[in-house]
């Protein structure tokens, strides 16, 4: 489990790099600022008229697959906790024994000549 949890991590760094170059591709509605000098003309190149549609599409897809991923993480720890939890209240108790005293015995063993 700890496998599919580190995996999803990674998927969900790939994801969070994503959304935010695509934020920053699309053009600012004053048309500066940060979009404009990362990328917003050359966007518009690439993609054609369309511009704003496609980088739209593709940042709530992002977003939505970024929320996905985070509560499936979210939920996969608590399946983790839960089952941490479980596995060590099934183990095998540790049981003290109390001493046993024998009558007539010192306590201080002392070597006999």
């Amino acid at each position: 489990m700890s496998l599919i949890i580190a995996i999803f991590t990674f998927i969900l760094i790939l994801v969070s790099l994503v959304m935010v170059l695509l934020v920053l591709m699309q053009k600012a509605k004053n048309d500066g600022g940060m979009g404009a000098a990362l990328g917003g003309g050359a966007a518009e190149a690439t993609f054609g008229a369309d511009t704003g549609n496609i980088l739209t599409g593709a940042t709530i897809k992002a977003a939505v697959a970024f929320f996905v991923l985070s509560l499936m993480l979210y939920l996969g720890h608590i399946y983790m906790r839960n089952n941490a939890a479980a596995e060590a209240a099934a183990a095998l108790p540790t049981i003290e024994a109390p001493a046993v005293v024998i009558p007539g015995a010192t306590e201080t063993a002392e070597p006999q000549p």
